[in-house]
């Protein structure tokens, strides 16, 4: 028996249309799971979907914006109207704004920021949980981030305290999810990420980087992260998998860095 199989599994992915969130929705797909890409880019979301059948795996979209409620608890009962009972759920979504320093950040970028990071695993949880619990062992797996665990300021501004607290608060959340539920065969972990090429978490920043503001952070990520460089989405495909599959069925309410040494040194 392959306990890393998840052939029959139904796992929601939320974030799936891009970056991280699509890495993930392949790696949970190509180990057998019908993967449920949501994402609040319905286009996104149809897009890995149709790179995931492609491959000749089961995936079907849904077009979710996590911050809003209602459209947490309509998607919810679309999937409870299916008699669906699912097996994972994988809180990816998530948005940063500008690097800046606390004085600096706008009231408004850091509600818009925990609405999403935070709020927005909460409604998910809130609504999803009750389907997971139809099962007699399933996951959830929240994204965090380093930026929750260390503070960084190499004399520039890389990221901001809205994106930090939110992945901080992750990471209780997290432990706290794991440990009312634990009883019902209903496990919750984190996975933390250091700094990984091909997510969308920048995307605000790089649209306003000089050349010399890139190399500034290139240097700095290869000056500290241990093993010199940058992760590799697929590097987590094992991680995401193991977290999702039997093969964790005794491990709940645990964060795994997954960043090259940075949390270590």
């Amino acid at each position: 028996m392959n306990i890393f199989d998840l052939t029959g599994k139904s796992i929601v992915v939320t974030g799936a249309g891009s970056g991280l969130g699509k890495s993930y929705a392949h790696a949970l797909a190509a180990a057998g799971a019908e993967v449920v890409c949501a994402d609040r880019d319905a286009t996104a979301a149809e897009d890995c979907v149709a790179s995931i059948v492609q491959k000749g795996h089961a995936a079907r979209p849904a077009t979710v914006d996590v911050g809003d409620e209602t459209s947490v608890n309509t998607f919810a009962s679309l999937l409870a109207a299916d008699g669906a009972a699912l097996d994972g759920l994988v809180n990816n979504a998530g948005i940063a704004s500008l690097p800046m320093r606390t004085h600096e950040v706008d009231v408004a970028d850091w509600d818009r920021v925990l609405a999403v990071n935070l709020r927005g695993m909460f409604l998910c949880c809130k609504a999803l949980i009750p389907l997971l619990l139809r099962k007699q062992a399933s996951s959830i797996i929240n994204i965090s981030s380093v930026i929750g665990e260390i503070g960084i300021y190499p004399g520039f501004a890389i990221t901001a305290t809205p994106y930090a607290s939110s992945k901080a608060a992750v990471l209780g959340f997290t432990r706290q999810l794991a440990v009312e539920y634990a009883r019902e065969g209903l496990r919750a972990n984190a996975i933390v990420p250091g700094w990984h090429g091909g997510t969308q978490l920048g995307r605000e920043r790089r649209k306003l980087a000089t050349p010399q503001d890139i190399a500034l952070f290139e240097k700095h990520i290869t000056a500290t992260v241990p093993m010199g460089r940058r992760g590799k989405p697929a590097e987590m495909d094992g991680l995401i998998v193991y977290l999702a599959s039997n093969a964790s069925s005794y491990v709940t309410g645990q964060s795994f860095a997954h960043d090259g040494g940075l949390t270590a040194a």
